[in-house]
């Protein structure tokens, strides 16, 4: 939980502290009910992935060990056996957006988020179109 706060608090500096900070016990408490993918070094995780089905409820990566592929690998142990994935991600955090992208995600829709009042995008990948653009 450490890194999801973390994460999430360096990544949206647009969206409050207080928001993350009182969202910490209700993903505690949902983190059972998803597949965790989990990518860790000597013992210590350094990455996680929450899946829902074919959704992704979010990736995060400890700071120190962002941009070393984990992120990726991540990503394509989720698209292993699946057809399609779709996840939500802040349009602010563009750099998130940018990575999910070189991923073969695509903008299904733009939605505002009504807990934050934010702009949301709404992306998707599928196992045919990454096939159709290779």
């Amino acid at each position: 939980m450490k890194i999801w706060l973390e994460t999430n608090l360096a990544a949206h500096r647009f969206i409050p502290a207080e928001y993350w900070n009182g969202q910490y016990e209700a993903v505690k408490e949902a983190l059972p009910q998803a597949d965790i993918l989990i990518y860790e070094e000597e013992g210590t995780v350094l990455g996680f992935l929450g899946l829902q089905d074919s959704y992704i409820a979010g990736l995060f990566v400890e700071k120190a060990s962002q941009s070393r592929g984990i992120g990726r690998l991540l990503l394509e142990a989720a698209k292993s056996g699946r057809q399609e994935l779709t996840l939500h991600a802040y349009a602010e955090n563009t750099g998130a957006v940018r990575f999910y992208e070189r991923e073969g995600f695509q903008t299904a829709a733009f939605e505002k988020e009504e807990m934050t009042g934010c702009e949301g995008v709404l992306m998707r990948w599928t196992r045919e179109e990454e096939k159709n653009s290779l």
